[in-house]
């Protein structure tokens, strides 16, 4: 949102939820996804099919998600005590075009690939990211899921019908939706009631949507 706009917001009494963005204000309320659970709900299946050698390529790191989604990962292989290794960790570059992710996914993964490091799996930033490593490990003759597991992130349309459908972490959108009215509704009964506006911060829980892009290490 343009910086300008959410200022013009905050002064004024007009009841504002955003989604999908977090906020630290006490005037604009803010509906997103829990990323840092997504991430570790996600890593967690990777470990418990028996992968311990997975690849990450992360989101860039001005981007909002890439952190939680990065502090997931760290908080579950802390717990479970897995050890990662950074040359399997790769970041996708700055860019503002949502479809930069394939290719960056494409171009990583050719990268990992090239450092001849052994990996059974692949956790990916998105779900873009998910299809674009797909496409270099089938290109480098590795069959997803038979010779490694890939994992992606937003379960967007498509996830469900590629080849193979995408095991990814599904963001409850419907549920942010419903969340978000109900915020709006109560601030707008508490403007007529001429009650004080307070914001409220919500997140909400991702599901993990398994599908045949993952399985046990054989």
């Amino acid at each position: 949102m343009d910086i300008d706009v959410l200022a013009d917001l905050e002064k004024s009494s007009i009841p504002t939820v955003m989604i999908g963005r977090e906020l630290q204000t006490d005037s604009v309320s803010s509906v997103i996804v829990d990323n840092e659970l997504g991430a570790h709900t996600a890593l967690e299946h990777l470990h418990s099919l028996g992968h311990r050698k997975i690849a990450f390529i992360r989101g860039p790191k001005t981007l909002a998600d890439s952190s939680p989604r990065s502090q997931g990962i760290r908080s579950f292989a802390k717990s479970a005590g897995l050890k990662l290794d950074p040359k399997l960790i790769l970041d996708l570059p700055e860019s503002r075009d949502p479809i930069s992710s394939f290719e960056g996914g494409y171009k990583l993964t050719e990268e990992l690939l090239e450092r001849k490091r052994p990996f059974t799996a692949l956790m990916a930033f998105d779900d873009m990211t998910a299809f674009g490593a797909i496409r270099a490990l089938a290109r480098a003759g590795l069959r997803v899921p038979e010779h490694c597991s890939v994992v992606g992130v937003d379960d967007v349309a498509v996830s469900s019908l590629y080849t193979p459908p995408l095991t990814t972490v599904r963001q409850p959108m419907e549920a942010m939706g419903s969340m978000a009215v109900s915020i709006v509704v109560e601030d707008i009964n508490a403007v007529v009631e001429k009650r004080e506006l307070s914001a409220v911060h919500r997140k909400m829980a991702p599901e993990l949507a398994v599908r045949e892009s993952t399985r046990s290490v054989l």
